[in-house]
């Protein structure tokens, strides 16, 4: 076989494989960053966390509304007529909802920084990621505290 048409393969498939990592990064960078606009959309029931511009924000937020709210059902467990309320019972099964929601938010949005990151981490992919500048993406990473969901018994 000719050496020139060994050597154009060679060029040929090195220029593939660069595409190939090229576009299977672009694509693990949307999803982290689709992934963080779900968290966000979830997050905006929770007004703490909507000036939340990174994941360490938005961890900070959370931790703060998650006291707040707490606080809010410790007090109300002095007041027999409110946790009678209706209203109130229906807040409370809202909360838990949207606790459930952001749990998965979060996770989601984790897993997706995990591949991305992983990509971009092992060979030959951290050739192409050094060489286009692709970094590492933060991890939403919520206190203890706040990963606990808030307890309100009605009696």
């Amino acid at each position: 076989m000719n050496l020139t048409v060994i050597f154009g393969g060679f060029i040929l498939l090195a220029v593939l494989a660069s595409v190939f990592y090229y576009n299977s990064l672009i694509v693990l960078k949307n999803r982290v960053k689709e992934a963080w606009s779900v968290f966000e959309n979830v997050t905006k029931a929770r007004s703490a966390l909507m000036s939340a511009g990174t994941p360490k924000d938005a961890a900070l937020a959370n931790g703060e509304l998650g006291a707040a709210l707490k606080s809010l059902f410790a007090v109300a467990e002095n007041y027999p007529q409110l946790q009678a309320s209706s209203n109130f019972k229906d807040l409370q099964r809202q909360f838990e909802d949207t606790e459930d929601k952001v749990a998965y938010s979060r996770q989601f949005y984790n897993s997706n920084v995990l591949e991305y990151n992983t990509k971009i981490q092992v060979f030959p992919g951290m050739i192409f990621a050094s060489f286009l500048n692709f970094g590492k993406e933060l991890f939403f990473e919520a206190d203890e505290e706040s990963r606990k969901s808030v307890k309100v018994k009605f009696e």
